[in-house]
């Protein structure tokens, strides 16, 4: 664990409602893909009760996405988390909970305005992507609307990058897709998340060449990060990874005392854990 501050820039969120959604969609597969059929149901916390695990973890802050789960076969929603579930849980901690607008594509200009609200009124400090069970791509024109509306409001946009783990459209995850997104929104920060694996390299690529593309940690254990993403974390990738769980796929302590077995250096871990994050989030 850390003798400093962590900010996880992915924490699924954590109440019973919230969860009996995870458990009961297409994203339970995954977890019986990785033997833990009770992945979900068992990582239900009172608000109180979580804040308690962040403390005794070195966790100060973590961003809590209004996750939005199409179903890629019957055109609905698997997961369809409110923005008001994640402002109320917000405001029980207001300095240690941060909402992020999840984005249906399909929602067109109403989902724009209800972004626009969730940033302005409710105070989410981003926006999230799920794009796979939408059968949509991360740079498809459906997108740009939202796209532009961050950028007016400068926030950044979190998207899971890489496979998903589940039988879904995989190819609109790739890390490639990010290049024509950074290009048209030069002022609008993406934060490709999941670490891109199993194309680790290719967001590599792409957060090295674009200024406003970073690299997100979360639902990867430090133990099964491309060697690749730990040598740009290293160098010249300092200020462009950040640290993430997915909670509860990745747990705090896992996470944080696997990362220590690197044996970065305080300027390193530091803005890994937590300088990132304040930066391009503005917390």
């Amino acid at each position: 664990m850390t003798d400093g501050i962590a900010i996880d820039t992915w924490c699924n969120p954590f109440t019973e409602d919230a969860l009996h959604q995870f458990s009961d969609s297409a994203v339970q597969d995954a977890a019986e893909l990785f033997d833990q059929p009770d992945l979900f149901t068992g990582a239900v916390k009172t608000p109180d009760e979580f804040v308690e695990k962040m403390d005794a973890a070195g966790v100060d802050k973590v961003l809590i996405p209004a996750l939005k789960y199409g179903n890629v076969r019957h055109k609905g929603m698997e997961i369809d988390i409110s923005y008001e579930l994640v402002h109320e849980l917000c405001q029980e901690y207001p300095d240690r909970f941060k909402g992020l607008a999840g984005i249906n594509p399909h929602d067109g200009m109403e989902g724009v305005r209800r972004l626009e609200t969730a940033v302005e009124d409710y105070g989410f400090v981003g926006a999230n992507i799920d794009a796979y069970g939408f059968d949509v791509p991360l740079n498809h024109r459906k997108f740009y609307p939202f796209y532009t509306k961050c950028a007016e409001l400068g926030v950044p946009v979190v998207m899971q990058v890489g496979h998903s783990a589940i039988p879904t459209p995989n190819k609109h995850g790739k890390p490639i897709l990010l290049d024509d997104i950074a290009i048209d929104f030069p002022e609008l920060d993406l934060v490709g998340s999941h670490t891109g694996w199993p194309w680790t390299e290719e967001l590599v690529a792409h957060a090295w060449v674009h200024p406003n593309v970073y690299i997100g940690t979360a639902a990867y254990a430090p133990q099964y990060w491309d060697e690749s993403l730990v040598n740009f974390m290293r160098s010249h990738g300092r200020d462009k990874v950040l640290w993430g769980t997915d909670y509860p796929v990745v747990d705090f302590d896992q996470s944080l005392g696997q990362l220590e077995e690197f044996e970065l250096s305080n300027e390193v871990e530091s803005k890994v854990l937590a300088e990132n994050a304040e930066s391009i989030f503005d917390l």
